[in-house]
């Protein structure tokens, strides 16, 4: 599966030296360029992204602004020509910081950091016994690992680079990206309703066209996810 990357910047020109140096990594797919944070937004509802390459001093909103406003963002690479937002940067747990005009070899440099860390997040679903055993995921929390088997959780909520999984009986905080999880439970009865949730389907209780309820937990359903999800629960939309 390719990495999935959103180039942002109001000027064309330095849009077109991202995509330029992109060019390079056959395993990256650019899913949309944009010119401001509504274009941004957007795009990130309609698709599931894993890296944004950002400008800072944007119209309207700032790069800054709108990655405080982000949920659950993706990673994330700074590109400016401003020198003196570094520091802020890194506060934002950011990738790197690439200052303009970005040569091929700090881009590169930057993509190494970038696949390092992706490949730190990468999640195992282990099975247990050669046949019949339940498939099972270790959690790692405050330096303690959980074994979480996958039929006790009921969802898992995302809170930026972390992920609360929520099991009948405890909730576990480990730092994760939620797309990540996402990838490996997808084809296990598990399926993303929200930017910032991925349910159990063998779990829902009652539901809506808005709400999914789950054990004690009511949780919205995203306009981009609807469809699916009710795909899933085989249920026509229409008729609710």
């Amino acid at each position: 599966m390719k990495t999935k990357c959103i180039i942002v910047d109001d000027e064309p020109l330095a849009r077109k030296v991202i995509r330029a140096h992109l060019q390079n990594f056959e395993e990256v797919e650019i899913v949309a360029e944009c010119g401001n944070a509504v274009e941004t937004d957007r795009a990130l509802r309609d698709n599931s992204v894993d890296l944004i390459f950002l400008d800072i001093e944007m119209p309207q909103i700032s790069g800054f602004e709108f990655l405080k406003s982000l949920t659950n963002p993706p990673k994330v690479i700074i590109v400016t020509a401003y020198r003196n937002y570094a520091l802020k940067g890194y506060e934002y747990d950011i990738v790197d910081y690439l200052l303009k005009p970005v040569s091929f070899d700090r881009f590169y440099k930057a993509m190494t950091k970038f696949f390092k860390q992706l490949k730190d997040t990468e999640i195992k679903v282990f099975d247990e016994g050669d046949t019949g055993g339940k498939p099972f995921i270790y959690f790692n929390e405050d330096k303690t690992i959980h074994k979480v088997y996958l039929n006790e959780i009921l969802y898992l909520e995302s809170f930026r680079e972390y992920i609360k999984v929520h099991t009948q009986d405890k909730a576990i905080m480990t730092k994760l990206p939620i797309s990540k999880i996402e990838e490996k439970l997808r084809d296990r009865d598990f399926i993303r309703i929200h930017k910032s949730y991925v349910i159990s389907v063998n779990k829902v209780n009652s539901f809506n066209s808005r709400i999914i309820n789950i054990g004690e937990s009511e949780l919205p359903i995203g306009r981009t996810y609807k469809d699916a999800v009710m795909k899933v629960l085989k249920f026509d939309p229409d008729l609710l």
